[in-house]
C-alpha cells in the first residue's frame, strides 16, 4: 500500500496511490480511514511531505563508507559507532517531493545531500523487542538530509548546518511493502550518478535503533526515523537537481535554488 500526502479543498489529507491515480480517503494511515469514492491524476497532484512527525530522530553516521569519508576529510582515524545512538532534527527543515532545497545567502559552496532511507512510525510504541519491534512500523519512505559542511564543522551544534528550512526533503509517499533486503539507494545528481549502495548495509538495523530507542522514550504515530546514508557526497549548486531512488518506494527529486 502506497500512501500520499496533499491538498483538497484546502485541508491537507491522505490518499492511497494507485497507479497513476490518487484515491482519496476519510481518515489517515495512522488510524481509521474509509475510501471516499473520489479520485484525482497523481501527476496532476502537488504532493507534500508524506507525514509532518511529532519528532524527527536521525541515526547520523550508519554506514561504514560514509564514517571512514568523514573520517578522513576530518583527518581523523576512522571510529565505527559502537552503539545504536541516535539524534535528533528539527521539523522546519522538513520539505516535500518537488520543493526547492533553498540555500541561504550566506552559506558556503560546501551544501551536500545525503540519501537516507526513512522509517515512518504508524503506532505508539515503548519497550520493545527485537522480536514484535518492526510491528510498529507504518512503512518507508526517501530522506535528503542536506548539510552545509562548513556550518557543520564551525558551529557547536547542527542549529543550521542541517536543520535550516528546506534543508530535510521528504517523499514522495510512504510505501508499506518494502523489501529492504533486496532494496538499493541511487543518487542522481543532474541525471549523472553520483552514489549507490545496498540500502540494507547498514551498521546497525532499524530493530537495533527500536529496540534502544524504546527503552528510554517513547514513539509516536507519524515519528521519523532517518537511518543514515553512504558514501561521500558532491557538493550542489544553484540549478541543480538532487534525485534519490530507493528501489520499491520510489524517486524523491529537488531542485536546489540559492537565496538572493
Amino acid at each position: 500500500m502506497r500512501w500520499g500526502r496533499y491538498t483538497a479543498d484546502g485541508n491537507e489529507t491522505y490518499g492511497l496511490i494507485e497507479g497513476d491515480t490518487l484515491a482519496d480517503v476519510e481518515g489517515s494511515p495512522f488510524g481509521q480511514w474509509t475510501r471516499t469514492g473520489a479520485t484525482r491524476e497523481l501527476a496532476e497532484t502537488r504532493l507534500l511531505a508524506p507525514v509532518m512527525p511529532r519528532t524527527f530522530y536521525a541515526a547520523g553516521l550508519n554506514y561504514a563508507e560514509h564514517v571512514m569519508a568523514v573520517a578522513n576529510e576530518r583527518g581523523e582515524t576512522p571510529s565505527l559507532p559502537e552503539a545504536a545512538d541516535i539524534g535528533y532534527r528539527a521539523i522546519n527543515s522538513i520539505s516535500g517531493p518537488g520543493d526547492a532545497i533553498v540555500i541561504p545567502a550566506d552559506a558556503g559552496e560546501e551544501i551536500q545531500y545525503e540519501a537516507e532511507l526513512v522509517a515512518v512510525i504508524g503506532r505508539q510504541a515503548k519497550h520493545l523487542t527485537a522480536e514484535n519491534c518492526l510491528d510498529c512500523v507504518l512503512g518507508y519512505t526517501i530522506g535528503n538530509d542536506v548539510s552545509e559542511r562548513g556550518w557543520q564543522r564551525r558551529d557547536r551544534t547542527l542549529w543550521r548546518a542541517k536543520n535550516t528550512d528546506t534543508f530535510a526533503p521528504m517523499g514522495p509517499w510512504i510505501e508499506t511493502a518494502f523489501d529492504l533486503a533486496s532494496a538499493e539507494t541511487v543518487v542522481r545528481l543532474n541525471g549523472r550518478e553520483t552514489i549507490r549502495f545496498p540500502t540494507a548495509s547498514t551498521i546497525f538495523s532499524l530493530a537495533d535503533f527500536l529496540v534502544r530507542m524504546t527503552r528510554y522514550v517513547t514513539l509516536y504515530p507519524g515519528d521519523v526515523i532517518w537511518l543514515g546514508t553512504e558514501g561521500k557526497s558532491e557538493n550542489m549548486k544553484a540549478g541543480d537537481v538532487c534525485e534519490i531512488e530507493i528501489t520499491g518506494i520510489g524517486t524523491l527529486s529537488n531542485p536546489v535554488v540559492r537565496e538572493g
